[in-house]
């Protein structure tokens, strides 16, 4: 079995170094997933066949000293890493991944994450990797409940122990299976991670520990086959799937069940020689100490260099061995040597319960340690848009501060400095594709309008809704992530197309036409569509955006375009994160700004401005005066502009209230005049 493991670390950790020829490394998670199901399930059944039932405290205190003690220990030092040498500005969000990892929910936490828009500026966790580690414990949870029920049904019917116990794996192998090809396809992303897609994969190990009886029989020659044909679909799948694959769907098959074919052959005596070898062996011993170990140091090494590259990648993995190691020796054996041979089950639970809370409370501590949110007096002090000068309602110029005594938002919370109508649900996610408006302004207001488009758009709500109240507008909005408003055909963000999004606009513009308002306000953050043979062009997206306006134009519902603002890029830090970039150059604020043309060539308003010229009763609103001169400093009137990726901060949205007041309102007038 140590053979198997050290093949599995070994494609994690090049794949995790960046070493290019192994492209589909991560299939070795799989391998581990089949290699558990198969050993707990083992024991399990042993312990049910040799005492007729299963001791969950004896279960649990064997997992409790064979995983809690190394896992504390790499938490506490990765929160160190964390403090030390990581940004102030993800202090918050790993703490919380820290404790999350702690209680073995890490994959669910990063399955939301996965799929939620607003996260996609989120750094790379260090702990990360906790996710498949999260997928075995909730395994851990689930399994020994199936072994009581099995225990009884095989007492009260007299049924072979593992022939029901085969019969109840099935009962979730088969779901899981389908619901990974469903998921994976339908929200790949969210699919990796969720325990619900790879509860199959452990329980086809599960599934060869069931039948260990009968594996033996197995001809020489055929378990020969089995063996190397196995290692050789375990290596080609790292060797020729990469990331585009949809996983963990039916591709999945290859590693899992090349897994358990090696597991056959090795029943039989008649496992390939390789995996025996003493490298081998002692490589797979060390396979758990070195998955912990070596996601932070990676993580930990960009943070310090940048970007790695394939020899640093791979001198990081290697210096890994050496932590590992010295774990291996000095905490994981002797914790599980100590506890096996002095202390009772109840006991050695005690003590993994109290590491696990000591790595809460280490995650818990680095969330405090993020610096408190501005100083009252700051929200006051920053003017944001108002302090610009105007001269015939267009901005003069905006300064490029180098340093500012203070501002609001800090980096640290720039992330949370956005609009309450996520809370509300108000924008649907990339799943929906059913518009769910909410309400704003004023509810019984004579003129009706609606916001639309995606998340550029609501990032107005902020400034717009207080603007409907004061005028007694009612004002709906409808928004879906990543998803502007048109008949454009876009991808998700995948590469694959964003089939919700043109369900979910074909029936917005019949809600639209339906519902009537006086006038739609729309941005977005695209400038690119597919056309008819399938190429992504602007002139796609322009003949899109045409079409929708003409159609609502002709219904009598007046269009009002909100041009989208700068995209960052080219930034010296922070991976084109305004916020992070401005926590690294604290001192010297003018190199976060970027150039106000790449930025917006970047953006959504190329495409938007040339359709507006095309449909000539369609009025456009530009608030880019606001935001850049030739240049788009990161900090205008002592406060952060923005918040995440392209959008702009709750904070400085509001700021520019009366003047998008100012350059709105007449345009309502007309269009509820008309």
């Amino acid at each position: 079995m140590e053979g198997l493991r050290a093949i599995a670390i070994g494609s994690v950790l090049l794949y995790h170094a960046g070493i290019v020829v192994v492209p589909g490394g991560f299939i070795g998670v799989d391998v581990f997933f089949v290699i558990s199901g198969f050993l707990i399930t083992g024991q399990l059944v042993r312990e049910l066949e040799r005492d007729g039932r299963v001791s969950m405290l004896r279960f649990y205190a064997r997992r409790a000293r064979r995983l809690l003690p190394a896992a504390a220990l790499v938490l506490a030092v990765t929160a160190g890493l964390v403090f030390f040498v990581g940004s102030v500005v993800d202090r918050r969000v790993f703490g919380g991944d820290i404790v999350a990892a702690a209680a073995y929910v890490e994959n669910w936490r990063l399955a939301g994450r996965a799929v939620d828009y607003l996260a996609e500026g989120v750094s790379v966790s260090p702990v990360q990797h906790f996710w498949s580690l999260s997928v075995e414990e909730q395994f851990y949870i689930v399994w020994p409940l199936l072994l009581i029920l099995v225990a009884f049904v095989a007492r009260r019917f007299r049924w072979p122990a593992r022939v029901v116990m085969a019969a109840g794996l099935l009962v979730i192998v088969v779901p899981s299976f389908a619901w990974s090809i469903v998921m994976s396809t339908a929200s790949p992303a969210n699919a990796f991670f969720v325990t619900t897609t790879r509860l199959w994969e452990l329980g086809i190990g599960g599934l060869v520990a069931a039948g260990v009886a009968i594996w033996p029989r197995v001809p020489r020659a055929l378990a020969l086959i089995l063996g190397w044909g196995g290692i050789a679909a375990i290596v080609a799948g790292a060797l020729l799937l990469d990331e585009s694959a949809v996983w963990p769907g039916s591709l999945a098959l290859v590693p899992v069940l090349g897994t358990a074919a090696v597991i056959i052959a090795g029943a039989t005596n008649s496992a390939p020689g390789l995996l025996g070898h003493r490298l081998m062996v002692w490589l797979g011993g060390l396979s758990y100490s070195l998955y912990l170990w070596h996601w932070p140091l990676l993580i930990a090494a960009t943070w310090v260099w940048g970007e790695l590259g394939q020899k640093r990648g791979l001198l990081v993995v290697a210096l890994a061995l050496i932590p590992a190691w010295l774990s291996y020796k000095l905490v994981e054996n002797p914790a599980r040597r100590i506890a096996q041979e002095r202390w009772s089950p109840m006991m050695t639970l005690s003590v993994g319960l109290n590491l696990t809370a000591l790595t809460v409370i280490a995650g818990l501590l680095l969330t405090s340690s993020t610096p408190t949110s501005a100083p009252a007096s700051a929200s006051v002090q920053g003017k944001g848009a108002q302090s610009l000068e105007l001269e015939d309602g267009q901005a003069t110029g905006i300064p490029n501060p180098d340093v500012v005594e203070s501002y609001t938002p800090l980096p640290q919370d720039a992330v949370a400095d956005k609009p309450d109508a996520y809370d509300r649900g108000c924008q649907v996610d990339q799943q929906v594709a059913v518009p769910r408006p909410c309400s704003y302004g004023s509810e019984d207001g004579d003129t009706h309008l609606m916001l639309l488009g995606d998340s550029k758009a609501l990032q107005w709500i902020d400034a717009l809704d207080p603007i409907a109240k004061d005028h007694d507008w009612k004002l709906d909005v409808a928004t879906k992530s990543a998803c502007g408003f048109s008949s454009a055909q876009i991808n998700d963000g995948n590469g694959d197309p964003y089939v919700s999004c043109t369900e979910y606009n074909a029936a917005l513009l019949q809600m639209v036409l339906d519902e009537r308002p006086d006038a739609v306000m729309v941005s977005q953050t695209t400038s690119y569509s597919f056309d008819s043979s399938g190429e992504r062009t602007q002139e796609a997206m322009i003949d899109s955006l045409e079409s929708t306006w003409t159609t609502l134009e002709d219904a009598g519902i007046d269009v009002i375009v909100i041009a989208d603002n700068p995209d960052p890029t080219d930034l010296p830090a922070g991976d084109d994160e305004v916020y992070k970039c401005v926590a690294e150059f604290p001192d010297s604020l003018s190199d976060c700004a970027f150039a106000k043309s790449n930025g917006l060539e970047r953006s959504g308003t190329p495409a938007m401005l040339t359709a507006a010229e095309l449909v000539p009763s369609v009025d456009v609103i530009n608030m880019n005066d606001l935001v850049c001169t030739d240049v788009c400093p990161p900090v205008i009137g002592d406060v952060l502009a923005y918040r995440q990726g392209s959008h702009l901060s709750r904070t400085y949205v509001k700021t520019t209230t009366p003047i998008l007041d100012q350059r709105l309102t007449p345009m309502i007038k007309e269009a509820s005049a008309s």
